[in-house]
């Protein structure tokens, strides 16, 4: 298997490393999520957000890996706007989960600190992004 650099790196000057930190931290981040997804209960409730947690947290990766792969920088941004929206959302399910009192919060919280940790991160990106097209 070749390893491929994000081949948008060098128009943001990102090293290979921080790359692929990403690419592991997103990965450890869907496989936390299904993890998640396991303990939700067995009824309505926890089909529904497990359900859409599942979707929304499993496409972070998925999708920073497409970004990755951006044709152009437009192209990027679009995507790693995709990624953001995504990281974002698998956080409000999160925040909901906690407040429903599906899961105990002790277990969410520091999944939902990693989310909004990236989330950070991709908004960030999107943002250089975005300043340097100027």
């Amino acid at each position: 298997m070749r390893n491929v650099e994000c081949g948008i790196k060098k128009t943001y000057n990102m090293s290979a490393e921080k790359f692929n930190e990403l690419k592991k931290r997103t990965k450890k981040f869907a496989l936390e999520i299904i993890k998640i997804s396991d303990l939700l209960p067995e009824n309505k409730k926890g089909r529904t957000v497990g359900n859409q947690i599942i979707r929304s947290g499993t496409s972070v990766g998925a999708n920073y890996r497409s970004a990755c792969r951006a044709r152009s920088q437009p192209d990027f941004i679009s995507k790693i706007g995709i990624v953001e929206e995504e990281c974002d959302e698998t956080c409000y399910w999160l925040e909901l989960i906690i407040e429903s009192g599906l899961i105990e919060k002790e277990i969410i919280e520091p999944v939902l600190q990693e989310g909004n940790e990236l989330t950070a991160i991709f908004t960030a990106s999107g943002r250089t992004a975005k300043n340097s097209r100027k």
